[in-house]
Formats: C-alpha cells, sequence, structure tokens
C-alpha cells in the first residue's frame, strides 16, 4: 500500500517545494490550508505521516496535535514550526508530536526526517499482520512490553503510548542499565542525529514518565544520569 501523507500548511510556497520533494518518496499527498478542514481531514483519513505547521487559519497547530493525539495515539506527527519559536516547538512535544522540524529547513533533511518515520510507520503495520508465530514480549516485573502488537502493560493495565514513546521505551527496557545520551537516542529511536533537536528527547522522556511512573518528579524506571543521559533501571518496577 502506498503511504500519504498529509501536509498542513498554509504558506502555498512551501507546501508546494515539500509536496515536489515528497513525492520523490514514492508516497501520495494531500494539502491542507484551513486548520479546522485539515483536523476533520487528518481524523476522516489514514495517514502514514502528519507534517503539521503551527500557524494557521481557524485552528492553530497544537490544537490540531491534541485532538488527533487523543483519537489516535499512533498517528505519526511532524510539527513545523518557525526559527524563533521555541515555545511553539516545546509545547508540540509535549501535546504529543512525534517530532518537529524548524523553517527554514533543507529538503534533504525534510526527505530524511519523513522516510524515518515511514520506516516506523511500517513496523507498526507489520505488527498488525497474523502470524503463526508466538507474541514475543519483553517482560521486566510487572512491565511487559509487546513488540508485535505494540502494546505496553505496568501490572496488566495497558499503557497508552504513541508509536515514538512506545519505540523509545522498547529501546531503552531492551538494555536495562545501559545509559544513552541525547543524541545516541535520537539516532536509535528517531532515525537521524542533528544538532540542537535534543529537546525531542527530553520532551518524550518526559511523556513516558507520566504514563509509567508512580511519581514522575522522582522516576524509578526511566531515570536520568546527569550529564549524560537516561537508562532504563529494571529494579524499578515492581512485581
Amino acid at each position: 500500500m502506498t503511504d500519504r501523507i498529509l501536509i498542513v500548511e498554509d504558506d502555498l510556497d512551501i507546501a508546494n517545494l515539500m509536496r515536489v520533494n515528497l513525492l520523490e518518496l514514492g508516497v501520495e499527498i494531500d494539502h491542507q490550508t484551513d486548520g479546522q478542514l485539515a483536523l476533520t481531514q487528518a481524523l476522516e483519513n489514514d495517514y502514514s505521516v502528519i507534517l503539521l505547521d503551527v500557524m494557521l487559519p481557524n485552528m492553530n497547530g497544537l490544537d490540531i496535535c491534541r485532538q488527533i493525539r487523543d483519537k489516535r495515539p499512533m498517528q505519526i506527527i511532524i510539527m513545523l514550526t518557525s526559527k524563533n519559536s521555541e515555545t511553539d516547538r516545546v509545547l508540540g512535544l509535549e501535546l504529543g508530536a512525534d517530532d518537529y522540524m524548524t523553517k527554514p529547513f533543507s529538503v534533504r533533511e525534510l526527505q530524511a526526517r519523513v522516510r524515518s518515520q515511514l520506516r516506523k510507520v511500517h513496523v507498526l503495520q507489520q505488527s498488525h499482520v497474523p502470524s503463526p508465530q508466538e507474541n514475543d514480549a519483553l517482560c521486566i516485573g510487572s512491565l511487559r512490553i509487546e513488540q508485535k502488537n505494540h502494546q505496553v502493560f505496568l501490572a496488566e493495565q495497558e499503557l497508552i503510548l504513541t508509536a515514538t514513546e512506545f519505540e523509545l521505551l522498547h529501546h531503552l527496557a531492551s538494555h536495562p542499565g545501559q545509559v544513552f545520551s541525547r543524541s545516541q537516542l535520537l539516532e536509535s529511536v528517531w532515525g537521524y542525529h542533528h544538532s540542537g533537536y535534543e529537546h525531542t528527547v527530553n520532551s518524550h522522556i518526559n511523556r513516558l514518565r507520566a504514563k509509567l511512573e508512580k511519581d514522575a518528579t522522582s522516576p524509578k524506571i526511566v531515570q536520568t544520569v546527569w550529564g549524560v543521559g537516561y537508562k532504563f533501571n529494571p529494579q524499578g518496577v515492581s512485581d
């Protein structure tokens, strides 16, 4: 099945540039300039990736991101923000965006980011293909991570994670006790390394802790190693 991407951008020059260069990836492209119409379109159709500008007519991208995430936890969303809008980048990530790009961005960076997210989508799609093999689950104490189904259970309660949150948790839990820098996590989970995007990791760690930890302000499972990065602490998961 051909991947389908929705570009939500009211600057027609930027949108057309994105369309032309993303078509090189062999995908189908839809484009919307109006925020309210974009939300409806995103919820009524199946898109592999949504590229979402922040400043839009009738509804801003942050509100769109929040509503999409509430209804479609696994939807891949890349926010498009201006160079000087640090607040928008932080809010977008906190509201559930999988990644963000700062305008102006290079064509090659755009293609690399989208290609990386598409690989994640394809893995997720494969998880729903029936298989006679038993589901391989990573079990640590009361935490069970089912790679095949992309599901996570803690004390038998399912945690609703985004696709990127799942990949981040699975990567950390697969290497218990190992410390990963933000740059290493960007490369392993997001599939790229660009200086200046480490905040993407920080925000996802915070979101993951809010769902995983009893007290996110004093994490026992996903811990910070100051000056280095993050690690998964298996002793933090109660049996």
